[in-house]
């Protein structure tokens, strides 16, 4: 969907789109930023490349595939700039652009439970190498990973409620 609004937005700058919801809730405030295309081309095309690795490879354990260290330190290795780099874009959005992106927030959020899950059966399986002290730590912590999920997205719920609350109590007086 970003990926066709961003279409509609070079084919018309001036067109509104369903995601434009406040002034600081708006697809097109950030498509229009210089960070929207950090590559030289739309980031959403990051996107549907990047998340066609973790769907297929779900797909390939769910039916029975086994991959060596290497693949999963690889695949791990992806997983990590893709946090990064969704981290990064929340924070342009959030401190630089002073808007949210409701598609992006979408990106962000499938991220963060393919990054947590990654590094913590790596760690749990021993693809990922720990300090011996640490090992019983992430075996018993890969069980847990929704709570290192809930508390990223809570980090950055608090952080957007924070940085745009006035924004927040003026959008929700008005409806």
């Amino acid at each position: 969907m970003l990926t066709l609004d961003r279409l509609k937005v070079l084919a018309d700058p001036a067109t509104s789109l369903a995601c434009d919801i406040a002034s600081f809730i708006s697809c097109k405030s950030v498509m229009l930023s210089w960070q929207a295309k950090i590559f030289g081309f739309p980031n959403p095309l990051i996107g549907i490349a990047a998340f066609v690795a973790p769907i297929a490879v779900g797909v390939a354990v769910l039916a029975g595939a086994k991959f060596k260290a290497w693949f999963w330190q690889a695949f791990l290795a992806g997983t990590f700039l893709g946090f990064v780099f969704v981290l990064w874009l929340f924070d342009q959005a959030v401190f630089s652009i002073g808007a949210l992106c409701p598609w992006c927030m979408v990106a962000w959020a499938g991220m963060i439970p393919v990054f947590w899950s990654t590094l913590l059966l790596g760690t749990r399986e021993g693809f990922v190498p720990v300090p011996t002290k640490t090992i019983n730590f992430f075996v018993a912590a890969f069980d847990y990973k929704w709570v290192f999920i809930v508390v990223t997205y809570l980090a950055i719920a608090v952080t957007i409620a924070v940085k745009f609350w006035s924004l927040w109590l003026q959008f929700f007086s008005n409806l």
